[in-house]
């Protein structure tokens, strides 16, 4: 019978130490783009819950994925100025131009 070494340190709770609401939500940054200060958050995909449109390809962020959330960081919004983004448009947001909207029989040029 082979018998492994006791620990002799205590195990530590490893999520004790965290927030519920952080958890879920995640940590909000403030990012410095040409447009100003933006508050940002990550969306885990278990937290992703309802059908969203990214302002920078303009195409749904559907329930499950992970994303992310953006607002004005001056603190002078409020709820509504809140967009919901997926992770590359928002990266890519400097080096591409606003989402131009077409109707179908207009032409692509």
């Amino acid at each position: 019978m082979t018998v492994s070494p006791r620990r002799n340190r205590p195990r530590r709770d490893e999520n004790a130490n965290l927030d519920a609401d952080r958890v879920r939500q995640g940590v909000a940054s403030v990012q410095q783009w040409t447009d100003g200060a933006w508050q940002v958050r990550g969306i885990g995909a278990g937290a992703s819950v309802k059908t969203y449109r990214c302002p920078g390809c303009n195409q749904e962020i559907r329930p499950g994925v992970a994303h992310l959330v953006a607002w004005p960081a001056d603190g002078l919004g409020d709820l509504t100025d809140r967009r919901h983004w997926h992770s590359g448009c928002w990266r890519a947001r400097d080096r591409r131009g606003p989402a131009v909207q077409r109707g179908r029989s207009a032409p692509r040029y």
